[in-house]
């Protein structure tokens, strides 16, 4: 108290802190700065903890010249079906450019004949994933323990699914002990055309613009000869390409999203949960989809022919 009376004596007027300098942060020089930079250019997957013993700053320090001066966050890898050559890009982007093209020279029908072709594996019992295994809890409760658990070995091989603006128009399921081969998929594009008789008798009329990957079933001489033989026109899918596949990268998702976490005792009973859950879907779902397909080929050009990000 005698200290503050003596200072009011000398012409202090307030109790405020009078103004004082800032102390200057020696720590995110340009010096550490670069040091930084060049520790990551080596290699990616260093920790902070090390670059902070390397160059000799704190954590803190180490953690703000990346984030704030050299603007790096970190994250982990994606996975891509194969490295793209150069060849690759260019065929991908080639392809999306003419499917384009025919869109917009065909604005009002090209999305609408389409019909969309793939097949998946699913599972009776495929485990939650760890964003759909979270849940709330309040400060200071243990956390909730979850269990290692794998798929189950029982499966179906849902075969075909032909999809296209208005929904399902064929779905089977692969009897047990077979595979996918040219012959059996010939069979699956025949039915295909009886099924467009009954459910889409217009869009066979127009011509069916058939879209589907290059799996070796599907490009069997036996399989394009029964494309030609119905009278559909197979529209060009680059290889290694599940990015710019309908069903991959839509339709498949949904699904395995809605089925993971429930368990069935047989194949049939995974078998009327999917068949439950296509049906379920209106007509916007599978418009949604189909209008994808423009927006992915315009991203696949504007990536020069890389794989399309989520």
């Amino acid at each position: 108290m005698k200290s503050w009376i003596a200072k009011f004596k000398h012409g202090r007027i307030s109790t405020a802190d009078e103004p004082r300098s800032e102390r200057q942060n020696d720590a995110t020089t340009s010096k550490n700065i670069h040091a930084v930079q060049e520790l990551l250019n080596n290699d990616r997957h260093l920790t902070i903890t090390h670059i902070a013993e390397t160059t000799d700053t704190s954590s803190s320090t180490a953690h703000q010249i990346i984030t704030e001066h050299l603007c790096m966050k970190k994250v982990s890898a994606r996975w891509v079906p194969r490295m793209l050559t150069a060849e690759l890009k260019k065929c991908r982007s080639d392809t999306c450019e003419d499917l384009l093209g025919r869109l917009q020279a065909e604005p009002k029908t090209f999305l609408n004949r389409i019909v969309t072709q793939d097949e998946t594996w699913v599972h009776r019992f495929d485990p939650e994933s760890k964003c759909q295994n979270m849940v709330w809890k309040r400060v200071g409760s243990p956390p909730p323990k979850k269990f290692k658990v794998t798929m189950s070995a029982g499966k179906v091989m849902a075969t075909v699914f032909f999809v296209d603006n208005q929904g399902i128009i064929l779905t089977n399921y692969l009897p047990k002990g077979s595979t996918v081969t040219g012959e059996y998929y010939a069979t699956e594009l025949r039915q295909l055309k009886k099924a467009l008789k009954t459910k889409r008798r217009v869009k066979l009329q127009n011509g069916v613009l058939l879209l589907q990957d290059n799996a070796p079933a599907h490009t069997a001489c036996i399989a394009t000869s029964a494309v030609t033989e119905c009278g559909y026109e197979l529209l060009p899918h680059p290889t290694y390409s599940p990015d710019l596949a309908l069903s991959d990268f839509y339709l498949f998702t949904k699904l395995k999203e809605h089925l993971r976490g429930s368990q069935h005792t047989c194949d049939n009973d995974i078998i009327e949960v999917v068949e439950e859950f296509l049906s379920d879907q209106d007509t916007a779902f599978y418009q949604t989809g189909m209008e994808m397909l423009q927006k992915r080929w315009t991203k696949c050009i504007e990536v020069h022919g890389d794989y399309v990000e989520k």
